[in-house]
């Protein structure tokens, strides 16, 4: 496996976020890999709040995290369908583990992953034999050491133990698959090229990733634009008037870049040249 990512693909305004936190992203032991994206640190101590904003991957996360002088707690995180915002301020950290799409399903065998869109949920709900002593999120957050922190991630998720699971296997496959080929445009095109039916594909996808397949192909295009939006306003000051859309559309598989914009516009809450010119949010 490769090192986890190093782009910013998400974050709105990464380089502002960047400039306030420590952000850092480690591999999972060997065995969790093929389930895993990588995990993620943030800390901080801020003289002033600040707002961070992401758009999320259709991936669930396992969040751990201490702020504001409240004690360390544990979550699941759902698939995000909107733009999640998080209001940072005094001194606080967060340990997180990013899946694959599909790649939590395994953890939690005989559930919908689509149970949790859209939701925080406490870890114990999820995990009923993490309540109380069993609750890791103290030996998470607590080591000053951060290699400490991985072998504690590590050493939780391992306990659970992934199971077998070729649904979550084909999932994963597919949604890879999606992330990386910009000629899939449409779920029905995908399911005649896997030879499967439409609604076979929407009940893997709904069941093992939480979300349907015609919403990740969306998604994914969209980390793409806002990617290309955030380093096109890093090198150019006056990126708005320099950005071909009608070329980006083209690239990301819409039909016109009227189509772009308005998704770009539903996700991000403003259209692109906006964006590009530093109005990052409504």
């Amino acid at each position: 496996m490769a090192a986890p990512r190093r782009d910013t693909r998400g974050i709105v305004d990464a380089a502002g976020l960047m400039a306030r936190v420590r952000f850092r992203r480690h591999e999972p032991a060997p065995e969790l890999r093929p389930f895993l994206e990588h995990y993620w640190f943030i800390d901080w101590d801020l003289p002033e709040p600040y707002a961070s904003h992401l758009v999320p991957h259709p991936s669930v996360n396992v969040v751990f995290q201490r702020d504001a002088g409240r004690p360390c707690s544990g979550e699941v995180a759902g698939v995000g369908r909107g733009m999640f915002t998080r209001k940072l301020e005094g001194a606080g950290r967060v340990c997180g583990v990013q899946f694959k799409p599909g790649g939590f399903g395994p953890f939690v065998p005989g559930s919908a992953v689509s149970e949790w869109t859209g939701r925080q949920v406490p870890l114990a709900e999820v995990f009923p034999g993490l309540d109380g002593e069993g609750d890791p999120s103290g030996d998470v957050l607590d080591p000053p050491d951060e290699h400490a922190r991985v072998a504690a991630l590590d050493a939780f998720l391992l306990a659970l133990g992934p199971r077998p699971d070729p649904g979550a296997e084909l999932a994963m496959a597919l949604a890879d698959r999606i992330r990386h080929d910009r000629t899939i445009r449409r779920a029905g095109d995908l399911a005649r090229d896997e030879g499967m039916s439409l609604r076979t594909l929407q009940r893997l996808f709904a069941g093992r990733i939480g979300v349907g397949p015609k919403w990740v192909i969306l998604r994914y295009r969209m980390l793409e634009a806002l990617e290309y939006a955030e380093s096109a306003t890093a090198v150019d000051v006056d990126a708005e008037a320099h950005v071909d859309w009608a070329r980006l559309a083209a690239d990301l598989g819409y039909a016109d870049q009227a189509h772009l914009v308005r998704d770009f516009t539903a996700t991000l809450g403003v259209p692109p040249t906006a964006y590009a010119s530093g109005r990052r949010t409504r």
